[in-house]
Order: structure tokens, then sequence, then C-alpha cells
């Protein structure tokens, strides 16, 4: 059992491979309230994009299951398959002439750089979005993380120390992107991750997408943020 996807099957990855001209690996376990600790306080587990795409197939997400199963089972074997796997992937990388990118929490919220894994490959690129606001300024340089917003009341402490860093905040909106929310600016954040990591103090304004989007638009959930600017049009 493989843990790195190498084939650009997440869109999203696709998209941002082919705008940053990297080869991105990536990463993907099955969530739960462990691996995915501030996803409580945010809110965001009923909305979560785990069963979309090739995530709806049943041998995906076993295939999910069974990685998150071995992470919290026996994380020696598990570290050691990923160390081996990145190994791999950095020297084809460099072979093809290609930078080396990997995104290892797809949909998981896993503290990365507590396991030396970017010290152990300064040529590998890392990115990421994260709900744990304790993980911002405490990665290595060739790793990023983007802060994802929600409006939940619990979690709003996180998002004022979020808002006191040069992290880029995501943000997923209801009807279309503002040009401002949260004091900064918002850019379109549908088009390369790699982008949006290195965008700096801003909004990455993003869609609801697939079913979960669906069910956005009915959600009470305050993870999904109504755009301010359509409401006024509206009233």
């Amino acid at each position: 059992m493989p843990l790195l996807v190498t084939n650009n099957g997440n869109t999203k990855i696709r998209k941002s491979a082919e705008q940053s001209g990297m080869r991105i690996a990536s990463l993907s376990l099955w969530p739960d309230d462990k691996i995915c600790p501030g996803s409580k306080a945010a809110g965001c587990m009923d909305l979560c994009l785990k069963s979309e795409g090739r995530g709806k197939m049943q041998s995906v997400q076993l295939a999910r299951s069974n990685k998150t199963e071995l992470w919290h089972n026996d994380r020696a074997k598990f570290l050691e398959m990923l160390f081996e796997e990145i190994f791999v992937w950095v020297r084809r990388c460099k072979k093809s002439g290609d930078k080396a990118a990997i995104r290892l929490n797809t949909i998981s919220d896993i503290a990365w750089e507590q396991y030396g894994i970017f010290e152990e490959f300064p040529d590998l690129f890392g990115y990421d979005y994260t709900k744990r606001v304790q993980r911002l300024g405490r990665t290595p340089d060739n790793y990023k993380l983007i802060f994802s917003y929600s409006a939940e009341p619990a979690y709003q402490g996180s998002v004022n120390r979020a808002l006191n860093t040069s992290h880029p905040i995501a943000v997923v909106f209801r009807g279309g992107l503002p040009g401002e929310y949260l004091g900064r600016s918002v850019i379109d954040g549908d088009k390369s991750d790699i982008i949006n990591v290195n965008a700096g103090p801003v909004v990455i304004g993003l869609k609801a997408k697939g079913t979960s989007g669906k069910r956005s638009l009915a959600s009470n959930s305050n993870f999904i943020v109504d755009n301010p600017e359509s409401l006024e049009v509206a009233a």
C-alpha cells in the first residue's frame, strides 16, 4: 500500500502543478478528530471534501482509512514508508529536471514539521492548509502553510491570532468572492495553491465545491461564509 499519490488525480493539485511547473505528490488520509484536531472548533467536518471526486469510490475510501489506521497504530512504520517514498519522489523529479513538491495534508491536519521531513529533503517544497494556528511560523522555509478560516465562535481566538501573522487565510464563500474580507484583499484561490501559499497577508477566496458545496447552500455551518458584498447588493 503506497502512501503517496503522484499522478495528479486531485483536480486542485493538478492545477497547481500545471501553473507552477512543479511535480506534486500528495497524501490523502481518512480524516478524524485526531488527525484534524481543529475541525471541531471550526465546524468543518460535516462539509469535508473527503468523499468528493475519487473519494466517492469505496476502494479509495478503504485505502485512505488503512493509511489512517497505520498512522494511529504503527507510526514508526508509517514514517519509515513515507520517508522512503519521498526519497524516491525527490530523486525521480531531479532526474526529470523538475522541482519536487508535496502536499501531505490533502484532507488532514498533521503537524508534519515535527518529523524532520523538510530538513531531510531541503530540495522538496511542501504546502498545506491548516486550522491549527499554533503551527503558523513554526515550519521550515521549504514548508509553507495557509490558515483555514471559519466563523464559528469557538474558533475566533485562532482567527485573531492568524490575522496577526503574514500567512494567507483561506475563506470559503457563497455568492461569489468579495473584494475584501477580514480587512484583507481577496484573491481567487481556485487557480493554484502554489500561488496561494506564497501570496502573503491576503484572503484566499474559495468557492464551495462538489456535493459539499451544494449542501453548503442550505447549511448553517459557519465554515461557509456569505459574500458580504452580495448581501449588500441584495439589501
